[in-house]
């Protein structure tokens, strides 16, 4: 009975310790940066070096006529 009590308390002193120690932090360099895709924001993208939201891009498809850089006139 003695020995199982000796092993018991034993055995929770290691886990106790073990769980006490920290692991050693990896060093990551851009460790505060998060990558977004192309660099823009959610519900856009990336065009021609310009963050341009995804609805514009649609409603320029919708253009049947440019005068300049503006629709003339709309689909």
């Amino acid at each position: 009975m003695t020995r199982t009590i000796a092993i018991v308390v034993f055995g929770l002193a290691l886990a106790s310790v073990a769980q006490a120690l920290p692991f050693a932090p990896i060093h990551q360099p851009n460790a505060g940066f998060v990558q977004v895709r192309e660099g823009c924001g959610p519900g856009q993208v990336l065009v021609n070096g310009v963050c341009t939201a995804r609805a514009q891009i649609r409603q320029a498809r919708r253009c049947l006529r440019w005068n300049g850089s503006v629709c003339a006139q709309w689909e």
